[in-house]
């Protein structure tokens, strides 16, 4: 912390380092948790959301799958649609760019 800058501003830049309250993540039930996320996609994963200090256990998902479609908010039947594709925007021309 710099000695002339207000603490306000501090706690403001120290707030957008932290990690949001509420954030969700899946634990693997198992002894081995060096492994990814991703494998052993058949084993159950334990779902924790952050609590501003530490992670509290939500639920329980019977696999991989599921825990993802808890992580990301999927509902429904789960079939992945093709996104909707905006216009591309241009890029406005530079120095380094021809017309």
């Amino acid at each position: 912390m710099d000695e002339d800058e207000p603490l306000a501003s501090w706690a403001a830049r120290r707030e957008q380092r932290l990690r949001p309250v509420g954030q969700l993540r899946a634990v693997r039930l198992a002894d081995e948790q060096q492994r990814g996320a991703h494998v052993a996609p058949g084993e159950p994963r334990l779902i924790v959301r952050w609590d501003g200090y530490q992670w509290l256990a939500e639920t329980v998902a019977e696999d991989y799958a599921a825990a993802q479609r808890i992580l990301h908010g999927i509902e429904g039947d789960g079939v992945r649609r093709p996104p909707y594709s905006a216009p591309r925007q241009r890029k406005a021309p530079g120095r380094h760019r021809r017309p």
